[in-house]
């Protein structure tokens, strides 16, 4: 979700944008009238206000039986905690009932459920009920959502926009493996701005080579952590022969890790030889230095 200011920024840079509004965004152009209830039963629906701005209209009927069922549960807790005060009232004869009533609607106000529940006391014995009104009020953007984009009709229809949306998904599991799974990418410990873009672009290209191990391994029924770890397993046989040098030779790999190699296209060597480079590493480097 993008807002004015970023919006802005963008039409500054020649760019347009797709983003998703919030919920009191959606209810003021409810409000206002903008935006009505019926279009959101379409499969997808668009609405073009006087000034051009286009919004896409979808309710998600899966995610709208997900939040019934979270309210649904966050009232039988609800009213768990009723029974319990309500027991707890009964064998305590000296408990003041206010007090348990006062409780029990700071647990409503903490399950985000006293905008339609009620509470009712009668002598030492708590109720509780659902106000249908304001229930009704509370659900009826269940499973919905609303983008708005400045894209023209000419250059994206409503399918094509609510499609591009969804490929936010993608995006979304880039930044998780490159943050958290493969690659951490933070912390970062460095401070200035060009060794930041550095890490930055490292990160970037190891992500790409997930990305298309990813592709490449996806009949094989595995992750791509799980193919590394089996090519982790990969060793060499240092062969050592007098007044030459060291050569290193590869055994035939498991079947599991040739079935990786096949798929990626890569033929090992049976011999590496290496060269009498010197290379620089940051410990000789450092050494170097002294």
């Amino acid at each position: 979700m993008i807002k004015g200011p970023q919006i802005k920024a963008l039409h500054d840079e020649g760019f347009h944008f797709i983003t998703a509004i919030t919920k009191p965004q959606i209810e003021a152009l409810l409000t206002q009238g903008v935006l009505q209830m019926s279009p959101f039963d379409a499969p997808l629906a668009e609405v073009t206000t006087t000034e051009g701005q286009r919004y896409i209209l979808r309710r998600n009927p899966e995610r709208a039986k997900e939040i019934a069922a979270s309210r649904e549960s966050k009232d039988g807790a609800l009213n768990t905690a009723m029974a319990a005060a309500n027991e707890y009232l009964a064998t305590h004869p000296r408990a003041n009932p206010g007090t348990q009533l006062k409780n029990l609607s700071s647990r409503a106000a903490k399950l985000r459920v006293s905008g339609w529940t009620t509470f009712n006391l009668e002598g030492r014995t708590i109720t509780i009920g659902k106000d249908p009104e304001a229930l009704a009020e509370a659900s009826k953007l269940d499973g919905c959502y609303v983008l708005k984009t400045d894209l023209s009709q000419t250059a994206a229809s409503k399918d094509i926009v609510h499609d591009r949306y969804r490929d936010l998904a993608l995006v979304e599991w880039a930044f998780r493996e490159s943050k958290t799974v493969h690659l951490e990418m933070r912390p970062v410990h460095v401070r200035l701005e060009a060794r930041t873009r550095g890490h930055t672009f490292v990160v970037m290209l190891a992500y790409s080579i997930i990305r298309a191990l990813a592709a490449l391994w996806r009949d094989l029924d595995l992750t791509v952590q799980e193919g590394l770890d089996q090519l982790a397993t990969l060793c060499m046989t240092e062969v050592l022969l007098p007044g030459k040098l060291a050569s290193y030779q590869l055994p035939k790999p498991r079947d599991g890790v040739q079935k990786l190699l096949d798929a990626a296209q890569v033929r090992l060597p049976a011999k590496i030889v290496p060269n009498a480079s010197r290379v620089a590493t940051k410990a000789k480097l450092t050494a170097r230095r002294k």
